[in-house]
């Protein structure tokens, strides 16, 4: 039995149709679930993922997207859980295609807030030379989860942050009406305050942003 199949028959032996039903809400109903809450998943994932180490190892950029592929939510976290794991430290280039798709695929704020963070964001570290470039096409594009996530990546960075590319991001955007958007906004700021919150206090008093944007940056400051 291969990975996904001993997997998929593991999560299905363990649905509760309850908290299927309570998590898809809490999703707005843009996945089926399981029933299965985060802890029990990595609980119930981890042996399987150890007895399969070497074909995980192996396949897991194709891997990732066959796990995509099932409708269940707990699959596609699953998969982009299992790539940053098994590339964090070895990511070629080129996987800026694959990352890129996973933002884009099955898309919604707990994902994508993952994939930006601790995929785009380790990514761009490794390839800080492709940081502009990246950067400036998911700005650009109109799907909102790349916008999102050029605004979110440095989440983390804390000293590393660039600052002028952060508050340039948030320049960018601040116009718009986007919940995720100006959220997004407000978390990096936020965040970015932990490390100079001069800086961000400066930056929120010396522009027009969101009221939402503004209430979050500061929350912490003030």
């Amino acid at each position: 039995m291969d990975f996904i199949t001993e997997l998929k028959h593991t999560f299905q032996s363990q649905a509760n149709h309850d908290y299927a039903a309570q998590m898809s809400a809490y999703m707005l109903n843009k996945f089926p679930f399981y029933g299965i809450k985060a802890p029990l998943r990595r609980s119930l994932s981890k042996p399987i993922i150890e007895k399969h180490k070497l074909e995980i190892r192996d396949t897991v950029r194709t891997l990732a997207f066959d796990l995509y592929d099932i409708p269940q939510r707990e699959m596609h976290m699953v998969a982009i859980e299992l790539f940053e794991k098994q590339l964090r430290k070895s990511y070629k280039k080129e996987d800026i295609i694959l990352i890129e798709k996973l933002i884009t695929t099955n898309s919604w704020w707990d994902s994508v807030d993952f994939i930006a963070k601790q995929i785009l964001g380790k990514y761009l570290l490794l390839y800080k030379e492709e940081m502009p470039t990246v950067i400036s096409k998911f700005s650009n594009s109109k799907n909102l989860w790349l916008q999102r996530s050029s605004i979110i990546f440095q989440l983390g960075y804390k000293e590393k942050t660039d600052e002028a590319l952060l508050f340039k991001q948030c320049l960018i955007h601040k116009e718009s009406d986007e919940f995720f958007i100006k959220k997004a906004i407000g978390w990096a700021l936020r965040e970015y305050g932990k490390v100079n919150p001069t800086a961000v206090l400066d930056f929120v008093n010396s522009n027009t942003l969101k009221p939402l944007s503004k209430r979050e940056a500061i929350r912490r400051l003030i």
